[in-house]
Parts: C-alpha cells; sequence; structure tokens
C-alpha cells in the first residue's frame, strides 16, 4: 500500500494540509511529489479559499532527506533535485490563494523554504528555524538564497545562510521572518482566525494582489505601478467592488460572491 505523507481535511473554506512523515517530517521526494499533486488540486477547488500547512508532531519539518541528497553525484543530478523543489515551491507562491504556515516546531533548511513559500508564516514559540545547507557543504536549493533576503533583508541573510545557525520564533519575528508567534497550543487555531479573516474577502481582489506583488517583484517600479493600475481598474468593473461599497455605507458586512 501507498503510504500517505500529507494529511488533507477540508472545513469552512479552509484546507489544511498537515506534513506526517514522522519523527522529523523530512521532505523526501515522495512527499514533495505528494505536496505537488495536492496543490495542484487546491488550486481549483472551488471549496478552497485558503490553505493551511503544518507538521505532525513536534517538527514543521527538518529539510531535505540526507540519504537522497548523498546519492547525488553529479552537477546535472544537483541542478535537477533543486529545480523539481523550486518548481513546487513556486506553485505555492504564485497560487492565487493564501497559504499560510503553521510553524508548530523546528523548521530547517528546505522545510523553512516551504514555509518562506507560503504568503504568511504563524510560529509556536517552541519553533526554531535554520538554513544548515553550508554545514554540508551545500547552499539552500528550494529558493532559500532568493527567498530569504526578500523577506529578512540582505544582511541578515547572509549571516543565517553563511552562519547555519539557528533562529529563535521570537527573533524571526523581530527580523520579519515570521508575522506572529503564538502558544504552541495555539497554532491551528490561530492559523484559521487568520485563515477566517483573509477568506472572507472577496477572492478577485485576493488574486489581484497577488498578481500586483508576483508581478512586481521583476518588474521596475513603474512597471509595477502600472500593473497595480490597471488590475485597480478592473476590479473596479466588479460585483464585488460594488458589494463592498455598498456594505461600507450600510454599515454591514460584504457579501463578495466573486463576480
Amino acid at each position: 500500500m501507498k503510504r500517505i505523507f500529507i494529511e488533507l481535511s477540508i472545513e469552512n473554506n479552509i484546507a489544511l494540509l498537515t506534513i506526517n512523515n514522522s519523527p522529523l517530517n523530512i521532505l523526501s521526494h515522495a512527499l514533495l511529489l505528494e505536496l505537488k499533486v495536492i496543490i495542484k488540486k487546491l488550486k481549483t477547488d472551488k471549496r478552497v479559499r485558503v490553505i493551511i500547512i503544518t507538521g505532525k508532531g513536534k517538527f514543521f519539518g527538518a529539510g531535505a532527506d540526507i540519504k537522497e541528497l548523498s546519492a547525488i553525484m553529479t552537477k546535472r543530478e544537483g541542478e535537477r533535485f533543486a529545480k523539481e523543489g523550486q518548481a513546487i515551491l513556486n506553485l505555492i507562491e504564485s497560487l492565487g490563494k493564501p497559504v499560510i504556515a503553521a510553524i508548530n516546531g523546528p523548521c530547517i533548511g528546505g522545510s523553512n523554504e516551504l514555509a518562506m513559500a507560503c504568503h504568511l508564516r504563524i510560529a509556536s514559540e517552541e519553533a526554531w528555524f535554520s538554513q544548515p545547507e553550508i554545514t554540508l557543504g551545500l547552499i539552500p536549493g528550494f529558493g532559500g538564497t532568493q527567498r530569504l533576503p526578500k523577506l529578512v533583508g540582505r544582511a541578515r541573510a547572509m549571516e543565517t545562510i553563511l552562519t547555519g545557525g539557528k533562529i529563535t520564533a521570537h527573533d524571526a519575528f523581530a527580523i520579519g521572518l515570521v508575522n506572529k508567534v503564538v502558544k504552541g497550543e495555539r497554532i491551528i487555531e490561530e492559523a484559521k482566525a487568520l485563515a477566517e479573516s483573509i477568506g472572507n474577502k472577496g477572492m478577485r481582489a485576493v488574486r489581484a494582489y497577488f498578481d500586483a506583488v508576483n508581478s512586481g517583484m521583476d518588474m521596475s517600479l513603474k512597471k509595477g505601478l502600472d500593473k497595480e493600475a490597471k488590475l485597480f481598474g478592473m476590479l473596479c468593473e466588479t460585483e464585488d467592488k460594488k458589494e463592498g461599497i455598498s456594505a461600507f455605507v450600510e454599515k454591514r458586512v460584504p457579501r463578495f460572491k466573486d463576480r
């Protein structure tokens, strides 16, 4: 029987993905392929407005499988390994639906790169973070060299990657790596509360926001502003915009229909 590495539940328009590769929730090749299939399905699942990713047990994840890494012997194999991981995390970042990482424990290497590909991150007080690839004679290969500097700044990212050292949850919050730190027993509750506060918004506006941000990262400021203006104009013709304005004037909760 094929092993299932990711538990999936959907409730109140929120999909909860729980990585279950005990005890360390290592990101094996099989697990990453399973994650890819699930993310692709959730992209078009109209029941799902927000996604939460967390880990089973005490670890969010300990990164890539060392046995699989040790089997990589050539430049071509290494590049293929990195690009496959990058492609899966890029799917998450460009999904068009908000993805929240509920980081319940240690978040190491590739697992931290997974968390960084999510749009928002909540950490338990027990969580800690690291990119230890340098201690293996490597660098992060799933996007860490690119996403970490954008989140915490170049100097902090250099220190983290070049030392391979640990970052506590509270230090991660201080440098902008995570959005919030909560008590461990409240991690899923807090993530769901955040998901609900986002999920009741109009998804056309949410998708437009992601389009603006993801496109703007690779554009000049002028082109990014042009993109923003076009998306703003497009939203002005939607039913959701009319409903949002009406609800504001009438002092009631808007009922968005994503049209």
